[in-house]
């Protein structure tokens, strides 16, 4: 995909997940992988609901901006973790939503889905019989330690959709934008499902 489709499927993205109140501010960042070692990527304190291909810009999977003038974002890393370790991933979206935020601090360690028929709209699951992780990582504002961790975690578990961050949001992937936007929306209805069945259990 050429800098500037990326860039256009990017603004898209962003304008959808604006709408349906998934990165409010300038929260969140989106990436699309050009090629086998470069992303397009939003850059940094850019609104998503807002964006131009001006807040778009290309970048190394060391992080490292390749245009001048532009800042990418500062969770850049997060992003060259995942492009590095599977070469199939073309795309990842990190949001922030009130779902993924208030979940991923009333479980920590991890969230499990399971026997739900929506499992099946992440790749290779197709039964409802079914259960996935996601793990949930500390906050941190030293990124690199951060991807540290996440690559850790995949070394000694199967394979996750994606992940949260506490009290932050979070992270999911897949072939393109929309096999990673299918995903993301099926986090978002699952997390509002866990979140539900909480209050109802509630005694």
């Amino acid at each position: 995909m050429s800098l500037a489709d990326s860039a256009d499927a990017l603004i898209e993205a962003g304008r959808i997940l604006h709408d349906k109140g998934w990165v409010p501010a300038t929260s969140g960042n989106f990436s699309t992988r050009l090629g086998d070692d470069e992303m397009a990527i939003t850059a940094s304190g850019w609104h998503k609901g807002e964006l131009t291909r001006d807040g778009i810009l290309r970048a190394d999977l060391d992080g490292q901006p390749l245009e001048s003038g532009k800042k990418p974002s500062a969770e850049t890393i997060l992003h060259c973790q995942l492009y590095r370790r599977f070469p199939d991933v073309g795309a990842i979206l990190h949001t922030h939503s009130m779902n993924a935020t208030l979940i991923s601090r009333l479980y920590p360690g991890e969230v499990k889905l399971q026997d739900y028929e929506l499992l099946k709209a992440f790749r290779g699951i197709d039964s409802h019989e079914s259960s996935i992780t996601v793990p949930v990582f500390p906050n941190d504002q030293d990124i690199p330690r951060l991807a540290k961790l996440v690559d850790e975690y995949m070394d000694n578990h199967p394979p996750i959709h994606g992940y949260l961050i506490a009290g932050h949001g979070l992270y999911t992937w897949g072939h393109d934008i929309k096999e990673t936007m299918r995903h993301l929306e099926a986090f978002e209805f699952l997390f509002a499902c866990e979140l539900k069945l909480r209050e109802v259990e509630k005694p």
